[in-house]
């Protein structure tokens, strides 16, 4: 089974527990990742749809592990996409710095292997596409 990586990082200007706050509010995610809308289904359970209906896919989560405001853990659990998750939240520089992180099993087989290298790159512009917006969001608390 082959599992790839992607993770980006970002600084925000507003202390940990506001961009937790801001994380894990599921139907603001609509707010900030790219074409995303998340819910909670249930006390550990998120879904996430991504595209532009009917055309999309629907990513469930486990939430793993929940320690506010530094770490959201999540074991992706969908037809497409599986595998793991991670938001790491620390303080930094009158800020924090958030740290996402994907391990992700391939779909497709060997064509999602083959494919890998030219879906990569979008993959993480759009993440850090995804944080710069979130780090426009937050503004620090006076």
């Amino acid at each position: 089974m082959t599992y790839v990586y992607a993770g980006a990082a970002v600084h925000v200007p507003a202390p940990p527990e506001q961009v937790f706050a801001l994380i894990t509010d599921w139907p603001r995610h609509r707010e900030w990742m790219f074409m995303t809308e998340a819910r909670r289904v249930g006390e550990h359970a998120v879904e996430a749809y991504t595209g532009v209906r009917p055309f999309g896919f629907l990513d469930t989560m486990t939430i793993t592990t929940w320690q506010p405001p530094t770490l959201v853990l999540v074991t992706h659990t969908g037809r497409f996409v599986r595998g793991h998750g991670a938001i790491r939240i620390r303080p930094q520089d009158g800020g924090s710095r958030v740290i996402w992180a994907e391990r992700l099993r391939l779909p497709f087989g060997p064509l999602g292997r083959a494919l890998w290298p030219l879906v990569r790159p979008v993959s993480l512009a759009l993440l850090r596409h995804s944080l710069r917006k979130l780090s426009g969001l937050l503004v620090p608390e006076t």
